[in-house]
């Protein structure tokens, strides 16, 4: 795979940093991407989206969820298992802590989560202000163009 070096546009441009680090991301440069938990992004309505963790192991005091300026942040930490008198012989099950980082387009928001049968689901709802929704503008005829309306003076 080819890597790309954006740093030359890191000197020259002004307030795109943010593009280029997305641009990193999407290509793979950033080194140490953790494959742990899997998970699924899906598409629930038409402005309606679904994060599904797989985080077997977890419950919900060992995990905790951080929106802040378009990134999405799961962190699960797992606790030392104390007074467990039992020895493991094969782990299978991960139990490592782990954290997990999504970029959100903007106006997407968190609008909830639950942890259910060891998969962590996190509703997100974009939600366009009003002001910048499409509106449609109404086309007058040319006789009511002309027309002005009385203005009282002061």
């Amino acid at each position: 795979m080819r890597t790309f070096d954006l740093s030359p546009l890191y000197r020259s441009t002004v307030g795109f940093d943010r593009l280029f680090s997305l641009l990193d991301q999407a290509s793979g440069v950033e080194a140490g991407v953790p494959g742990y938990p899997p998970y699924n992004i899906e598409r629930t309505g038409e402005n309606a989206y679904r994060i599904t963790m797989a985080v077997a192991g977890f419950n919900d005091s060992e995990l905790s969820i951080e929106s802040r300026e378009n990134t999405l942040t799961v962190k699960g930490e797992k606790k030392a298992e104390d007074g467990k008198d039992a020895e493991v012989l094969y782990r299978g099950i991960a139990a490592r802590s782990f954290e997990r980082r999504f970029q959100l387009a903007d106006h997407v928001e968190v609008k909830g989560a639950r942890l259910e049968n060891g998969l962590l689901h996190v509703e997100l709802v974009r939600e366009i202000p009003e002001a910048m929704k499409p509106r449609t503008i109404t086309i007058t005829s040319g006789k009511s163009a002309g027309q002005q309306i009385e203005a009282k003076a002061a």
